[in-house]
């Protein structure tokens, strides 16, 4: 019988989940030298969609101390999606604070029980400037089994929003990310930014790079378009295309 690979890989969501980098990983604390190590592994928690490093004590520079115990008033939930802070963990080990140069970071460390990452620290993504070999990462590390495709497609793609349009295009960038929904690029000279206003919103992504957001002129304020100015070189392509949500606008494919 065969076998839908994304679901047998779903399957595995629940458990413990390491792969092995040979890429050199470094991280600071305000400049100062946390770690530095060329046997690090890339580590899922249970029901944890995002990676964190963990690398061998051998390579930690800074200096790890017990943290205070956190109380716990409810059990962590049903899946530890990005917005969801390191400190909540799902599996059993110890909750360490890193200090480098005077700083602390409290509980950005924590040191696993599981007997096949045991002598293991892993570090919060958020709480360090982290760099793969000498490239800096955004938002947190990258995963080897994350693929984005981009691909210029031919589809007439109209978007509009209380019956005025937004955008229309026939070359659209059709982009095609792990996990999730296939999502459509306009080219920026088929979008009538008269129409729109740009607000103070930034996410990163680290496939990508810092999106910006753009809401309706005379609406309610609400992010409803992003575009990657300044793409990460991967995604260079994708430079000031515009992607607009589908719940806040109607995306229409002619």
């Amino acid at each position: 019988m065969a076998t839908k690979l994304s679901s047998y890989l779903g399957q595995l969501d629940g458990e413990l989940r390491f792969e092995p980098t040979s890429k050199r990983v470094r991280a600071l604390l305000d400049g100062h030298p946390v770690l530095d190590s060329r046997g690090a592994v890339l580590v899922w928690e249970p029901r944890r969609r995002m990676p964190c490093y963990a690398v061998p004590a051998d390579g930690v520079l800074g200096v790890l101390s017990p943290a205070a115990p956190v109380d716990v008033d409810m059990p962590a939930p049903p899946v530890l999606h990005p917005g969801i802070p390191f400190s909540t963990h799902s599996t059993p080990g110890t909750v360490l604070d890193v200090s480098a140069g005077g700083q602390t970071a409290e509980g950005a460390a924590f040191r696993f029980d599981d007997p096949d990452l045991v002598g293991f620290v892993a570090f919060d993504p958020h709480a360090f400037n982290w760099w793969e070999e000498d490239e800096p990462v955004q938002a947190h590390p990258r995963s080897p089994f994350h693929r984005v495709d981009i691909r210029h497609g031919s589809r007439h793609v109209r978007v509009s929003a209380g019956g005025a349009v937004l955008a229309e295009s026939t070359s659209p960038l059709v982009v095609f990310e792990t996990g999730m929904p296939e999502r459509i690029y306009l080219p920026p000279a088929d979008v009538d930014w008269e129409q729109l206003i740009p607000t103070d919103s930034e996410t990163l992504c680290p496939y990508k790079g810092a999106a910006s957001y753009w809401r309706l002129a005379g609406g309610s304020g609400e992010d409803m378009a992003w575009s990657y100015v300044e793409p990460l070189p991967p995604a260079a392509e994708m430079a000031g295309y515009l992607c607009f949500y589908d719940n806040l606008t109607e995306v229409e494919e002619l």
